[in-house]
């Protein structure tokens, strides 16, 4: 189980991605539509002093369950190790055993 203050972080950082997702979408727009270095360095400017964890890039995917933020796989949200769980379990249709 992760720490609740890393995931609280996480959150925190999908919220401010969520905010600031379509203001940083015009600004790249702008950059890619003005021919001068000098506009675009001012609208880079302005797109560097919105906040670090605003950028998609920050954001971590982590099991739903544990809170995980390694071997995750996307299909099912969920860590290896829980998944592998889950599907001994029988608790995903359509997901089928292995054991080697």
């Amino acid at each position: 189980m992760a720490r609740k203050s890393l995931i609280q972080r996480e959150k925190k950082r999908q919220k401010l991605e969520q905010k600031y997702y379509w203001i940083r979408q015009s600004l790249k727009k702008e950059i890619s539509k003005v021919p001068s270095l000098r506009e675009q360095w001012k609208i880079h400017g302005k797109l560097q002093s919105s906040p670090r964890n605003s950028a998609p890039i920050r954001l971590h995917r982590r099991c739903f369950l544990t809170g995980r933020p390694r071997a995750n796989y996307r299909d099912f949200g969920l860590s290896g190790h829980i998944l592998r769980e889950m599907v001994h379990a029988c608790l995903l249709p359509g997901a089928t055993r292995s054991s080697w």
